[in-house]
C-alpha cells in the first residue's frame, strides 16, 4: 500500500491521539471529514491501523521497577530457546522479550515490585530449568522514549 502526506500525517496524528474527533482530524491534514475519513477506514482494513486505546500508566495503580536484562543461553537448540521462551511467557514480570543476534540470546524487561522482589525472581530462574548460562541486569533510572509516544511520518517514509 502506498501512503501519501495525508495518511502519514493521519497515523501520526492517530498514534498521539486516537480520541481525536473526525472534523478535528479533517482540520489537522486540511482535508474534508469524508475524505480524511475514508483514508482511515482504509488504513484500518490495510491493518496498518491495528486498533485504537489508552494507554495506562501502571505505576500510578502499583509502583513498578523496571529492569532489563540480557540473557545468554548455556544451549543453543530450538528445546533450549523453547524451554526459555515458554518460561518468559509464563512470568507476568516479564513485560517484554526479544531475542538478539550478537553476544547475547535474549533481553528481557521485567516490571518488579521492587529490585528485591527482581532478584528472587531472576535468582528462581537461575534454579530452574531455564538453560540460563549468564546474565547482565541494567536498573532503568529515567525513562527517555517509550514505544507508544507516537509515529513520526519520517517513520514510515518508504512504507
Amino acid at each position: 500500500m502506498k501512503l501519501d502526506r495525508y495518511d502519514l500525517k493521519i497515523l501520526e496524528i492517530l498514534s498521539r491521539d486516537g480520541r481525536i474527533t473526525k472534523s478535528k482530524l479533517a482540520e489537522a491534514i486540511n482535508l474534508s471529514i469524508s475524505p480524511c475519513w475514508e483514508r482511515v477506514r482504509r488504513l484500518e482494513k490495510a491493518g496498518i491501523i491495528e486498533g485504537y486505546g489508552a494507554r495506562i500508566d501502571a505505576t500510578v495503580l502499583q509502583p513498578r521497577t523496571p529492569v532489563w536484562v540480557q540473557i545468554e543461553l548455556k544451549s543453543h537448540n530450538a528445546e533450549s530457546f523453547a524451554r526459555f521462551e515458554a518460561l518468559v511467557r509464563d512470568t507476568p514480570e516479564a513485560t517484554e522479550c526479544v531475542a538478539v543476534g550478537g553476544g547475547v540470546d535474549y533481553l528481557v524487561k521485567f516490571e518488579a515490585a521492587s529490585i528485591d522482589a527482581y532478584q528472587r525472581l531472576i535468582d528462581a530462574w537461575l534454579m530452574s530449568d531455564a538453560g540460563i548460562e549468564r546474565y547482565f541486569t541494567y536498573i532503568v533510572t529515567k525513562r527517555v522514549k517509550r514505544p507508544d509516544d507516537g509515529v513520526r511520518p519520517e517513520d514510515l517514509i518508504g512504507a
